[in-house]
């Protein structure tokens, strides 16, 4: 549930800016819609499904491992938010694949930057997220889970603030060192827009730095959103539909 009080906490703080009020209220309806679903399958349909794994599925079938493993708090920490990062990062890139990218362009149609972007998705393929899978399991198996679960709680947040167009002031002290090692709202809108793809990352610059798949950006000069001939339903389940 951490997912969804970090969406409504960033969502109020969204509504007190006056462009983001703009953005939102520009939204269509399919848009709306489209993004409304994706928030329900991402705020509470994987959340559940976390759950019910760590309750039944791995105390079903790795009973005697349940918060076996002790580790310091930050160490847990680090491998939330950084080492989970970098399983993600190889995800979005594989989900850039020739053959793998209809199933995210769904993600990429979106024309400008506001938080409820960041949940727009083929539905199914929410299920499929690296988090789910790594997080309930790593939830499951630690015997302290404080560290790791604030790296969640943190990815969930810099998920929503990089999907937004909410840009720090390039001259200030915290741009300067958050634009070192985090991916930014201007690096995600790069990612977004129609030229070639790089900044996979989520959290970690380091990884699009290592790989060389990082582009340093100016958010105004980029222009959002891929055309996509598809119907409403083809966008919610293809390519089930």
């Amino acid at each position: 549930m951490v997912s969804l009080v970090v969406f409504w906490l960033f969502f109020v703080a969204t509504l007190l800016q006056v462009k983001q009020r703009q953005f939102l209220a520009r939204k269509s309806y399919q848009d709306w819609l489209l993004d409304g679903l994706g928030l329900c399958v991402q705020g509470g349909g994987i959340p559940l499904l976390q759950i019910l794994i760590g309750l039944h599925l791995y105390s079903w079938l790795l009973p005697d491992i349940k918060g076996s493993l002790e580790l310091n708090p930050a160490i847990s920490f680090l491998i939330s938010f950084v080492g989970v990062d970098y399983l993600y990062y190889w995800h979005h890139r594989l989900l850039h694949h020739k053959f793998l990218f209809p199933v995210h362009a769904v993600h990429h149609t979106v024309t400008q930057m506001d938080m409820l972007g960041s949940s727009r998705n083929t539905l199914w393929s929410s299920f499929f997220l690296p988090y789910l899978w790594v997080n309930g399991f790593m939830l499951y198996v630690l015997n302290d889970v404080r560290g790791y679960s604030l790296g969640i709680f943190l990815t969930s947040f810099l998920d929503l603030w990089r999907h937004s167009s909410l840009n720090l002031p390039q001259q200030s002290m915290v741009y300067q060192l958050l634009n070192y090692c985090l991916i930014l709202p201007k690096d995600h809108a790069y990612h977004h827009s129609r030229n070639k793809p790089a900044n996979f990352a989520a959290n970690c610059k380091m990884w699009d730095r290592l790989h060389g798949t990082y582009v340093d950006s100016h958010p105004q000069n980029q222009s959002l959103g891929i055309p996509l001939n598809m119907s409403l339903i083809q966008k919610l389940f293809y390519p089930f539909s």
